[in-house]
């Protein structure tokens, strides 16, 4: 019996001395993302979860930010979740328009093309589009005109139910882009990285709609465009199937990281009030790299 129990007490030690190790690297990354978001002046949020271990490292993950273009990832899911239920098909055209009403007081207000990260979807006003070819538009090129014409159709008070349904009480999808009564009343869509790290490790696990409809918007998710963040400073082999966010003082990113390994985690980077956007952009790219080396090495 004396060797059965050396061993298990050897057991126990070396479990132990892996779990201390492992909190220390964890708080070490901590420590080095806070110095990191210390220079530059702005409030920040990290949400990161490991998909395969459940270790996570939060950071002001309860702060209510603007979400930006954020918010176009709950309409995706809305978009998938109707069209499973029927209401209609991806495959579906619909037409374009540039008219949308304030939900302040029913007032029309339009969108201008100066002001979008996608142009040539003005041109084709009058005309139709497939729902899909909007969605997709919406995600990797941050089209605020599709946006407008999908949340027209799907509806934003049905954008928030879906988000509580999958276990995030904090995203707020209250209108679509550019209803400047509303943001002037602070009537504004709202997120913190908590609740997008949620909507995105469901999506991963195949559990937003269903495995075949999360698979989808993962694959339109990882042609995104835009990536100065989460993407910037990570080897060229690691995909990450994301969308961001930008307003003034306010640049976001939050998605799946997929290692060349099999292994995947969610990343969400928030940040508001910031003052240099370049310094701040910078900053997030670095943490989100930081994060990719702690993944490396335990």
């Amino acid at each position: 019996m004396k060797p059965l129990k050396a061993t298990r007490f050897v057991i126990i030690c070396l479990l132990a001395f892996s779990a201390c190790t492992s909190e220390s690297s964890l708080e070490r990354l901590e420590n080095r993302i806070n110095e990191e978001f210390s220079n530059v002046e702005g409030t920040f949020a990290v949400a990161f979860k490991d998909l395969t271990t459940g270790t996570e490292l939060l950071i002001n993950e309860h702060e209510s930010f603007h979400a930006a273009s954020t918010m176009k990832t709950p309409v995706l899911i809305e978009v998938h979740k109707q069209a499973s239920e029927g209401r209609f098909k991806l495959t579906d055209s619909i037409e374009m328009k540039n008219t949308f009403k304030s939900i302040v007081d029913g007032s029309l207000y339009s969108l201008t093309a100066e002001d979008d990260s996608e142009k040539e979807l003005y041109n084709i006003t009058g005309k139709k589009r497939t729902i899909s070819d909007l969605v997709y538009e919406m995600i990797i090129v941050s089209s605020n005109l599709a946006t407008n014409i999908i949340i027209e159709l799907v509806g934003a008070e049905n954008v928030t139910q879906t988000m509580r349904d999958l276990g995030a009480p904090d995203i707020e999808v209250l209108r679509g882009v550019e209803d400047i009564k509303a943001f002037e009343l602070g009537m504004s869509n709202t997120t913190t990285a908590y609740d997008l790290m949620i909507i995105f490790e469901r999506m991963a696990k195949g559990e937003t709609v269903s495995k075949e409809a999360s698979e989808a918007m993962i694959k339109i998710l990882l042609d995104q465009k835009f990536n100065t963040i989460i993407p910037a400073k990570l080897p060229d082999e690691v995909r990450v199937a994301h969308k961001t966010g930008a307003i003034t003082g306010v640049h976001h990113d939050s998605g799946i990281v997929f290692l060349p390994d099999g292994r995947k985690y969610v990343l969400v980077l928030l940040s508001k009030e910031v003052t240099d956007t370049d310094a701040g952009t910078s900053a997030q790219a670095n943490v989100s790299r930081y994060i990719y080396e702690f993944m490396m090495t335990n």
